[in-house]
């Protein structure tokens, strides 16, 4: 006897659930933090984890959660302050503006010298990737 549609539900995939996706990404970020900054290791340990979410992303192997409606005035006002920062940031890197006006990656090195804050940076960084990739 064949069962209707209407009563059988999608079961989410193993892999895709907290329980199993924030492990993941929290091993992820501390194998990212124990790279120093700018290092070749760290680069290619960069490119690889976005290659793949990129790569997950685009295709259907994710399933999607459905995406917000339309944003509000109020969010609009959030993208000023954004991209005043990203032509900021932009304008002193082209520039190589140096110890006079430095970039914010170049402020936030000492920061990232520590291990344990670059896997806080590197789990931040997964976990926005991953609701990226999710929508």
């Amino acid at each position: 006897m064949e069962q209707p549609h209407d009563l059988t539900v999608e079961a989410p995939r193993a892999w895709d659930r907290p329980a199993v996706t924030v492990p993941v990404l929290v091993c992820l970020s501390l194998v990212g933090g124990r790279f120093p900054s700018f290092s070749t290791e760290a680069n290619l340990w960069t490119l690889g984890t976005g290659g793949v979410l990129i790569w997950l992303g685009l295709s259907n192997r994710v399933p999607r959660r459905p995406a917000p409606r339309r944003l509000g005035t109020p969010a609009a006002w959030w993208a000023l302050p954004v991209v005043v920062f990203g032509v900021f940031e932009g304008t002193t890197f082209v520039l190589a503006a140096g110890d006079d006006f430095p970039t914010f990656s170049r402020l936030a090195d000492p920061l990232l010298e520590d291990q344990l804050v670059r896997s806080a940076v590197w789990l931040g960084w997964l976990s926005a990737f991953w609701g990226l990739v999710r929508r």
